[in-house]
């Protein structure tokens, strides 16, 4: 398959903001549409497209790493929030703009930058160039959450499956209990990380909001500050998927056994991964930090969710659905779990250290 249609497939998520923008100027009930695809249309898709459960080899990482086009999808995308966000903010002000058509611009764009805005700055934020890493800190700065870059390499690929990470969620615990201490835990473990980086992070952001204040006032200022809190939100609720009640073992005080496949969910679900650029291939991801999402593997060993992403962020907001589906399978997960390497360890940040 030539190198740019392979990469292809990973751009479906572009496919999001002409249909904002065109349903937005045709008015009346349109204004929906992109709600109805995203929260229902990609769902169905997604169970109906099937799994794809390929394993790249050693050979094929090397050829997909250096494929210079699946870069090209993540560069790509940041100039088109930017657009998206300006463009957003400017109609969401316009007198014109009748309440519903201003709520559901806001879901829409909330709803694009928490899925594919911040999956991408995920992805760019782990990468060793300066470049990328930059990307990834615009990406996260116009949904008002750059301390992400921070917390989540640093603290969260450090510290995954144990109390001492708040992207985490416990066994029992339901996604409206786990936002708010996923949301300040990781900004205040961000600050004790890095607490010059974070502070850099205000900075700019104060500075954002400026700028927003002064060209579109007030309700700009609104709008742009609550499609972030959405966008988080979502961000938040595929966290509390991916690593629902499963656990590393204590091997000594605060000493845990090293990161392995079953302390992540995974999802084989094509269209979800194609839409999230293999971010449901999770246990891989935190394997080997440092390979890009085109050469991700999915993990046999790994606990299987039973449906995609896109299914169980729904399902998440459903706390009492939630349980009944996912704690018999984080129970069987822990019954089943092999007796961890007796040598202690516990699992290293796997992104080369940067000063930021």
């Amino acid at each position: 398959m030539p190198a740019a249609l392979s990469a292809l497939p990973y751009a479906l998520g572009f496919l999001l903001p002409p249909l904002v923008w065109w349903s937005a100027h045709q008015g009346s009930a349109w204004v929906w549409l992109p709600l109805v695809v995203l929260y229902v249309g990609i769902p169905v898709v997604d169970a109906l497209a099937g799994l794809n459960r390929t394993a790249p080899t050693a050979e094929q990482i090397t050829s997909l790493e250096r494929n210079p086009w699946f870069r090209l999808v993540t560069w790509t995308w940041v100039p088109v929030q930017v657009w998206l966000v300006i463009w957003a903010v400017d109609t969401a002000v316009m007198p014109a703009q009748s309440p519903g058509a201003w709520v559901a611009l806001l879901f829409a764009v909330g709803s694009i930058h928490g899925a594919i805005g911040i999956t991408y700055a995920h992805e760019l934020v782990h990468r060793s160039r300066r470049v990328e890493r930059l990307l990834g800190d615009v990406l996260l700065a116009t949904v008002s959450y750059p301390h992400f870059a921070v917390e989540h390499v640093y603290g969260h690929h450090r510290h995954v499956a144990t109390p001492a990470d708040p992207a985490t969620a416990q066994l029992g615990e339901g996604f409206y209990h786990f936002w708010p201490r996923t949301v300040w835990g990781g900004m205040r473990h961000a600050w004790t990380i890095r607490p010059r980086t974070v502070s850099r992070y205000i900075g700019t952001m104060a500075a954002v909001y400026a700028a927003v204040l002064w060209h579109w006032g007030a309700e700009g200022l609104v709008f742009f500050v609550l499609q972030g809190v959405l966008a988080f939100t979502l961000l938040e609720a595929i966290n509390y998927v991916e690593h629902y009640g499963l656990q590393r073992r204590e091997l000594a005080p605060g000493r845990y056994e090293r990161v392995g496949p079953a302390h992540s969910w995974d999802s084989s679900h094509r269209i979800s991964n194609w839409l999230l650029i293999n971010l449901a291939r999770h246990a891989d991801h935190h394997l080997t930090a440092s390979r890009r999402y085109q050469a991700l593997a999915s993990q046999e060993q790994a606990p299987q969710l039973p449906a995609g992403y896109a299914t169980m962020v729904l399902l998440a907001f459903v706390p009492p659905l939630w349980r009944k589906v996912m704690d018999p399978r984080v129970v069987t997960c822990r019954s089943s779990a092999p007796a961890p390497a007796r040598t202690p360890g516990s699992s290293d940040p796997q992104r080369p250290s940067q000063s930021r």
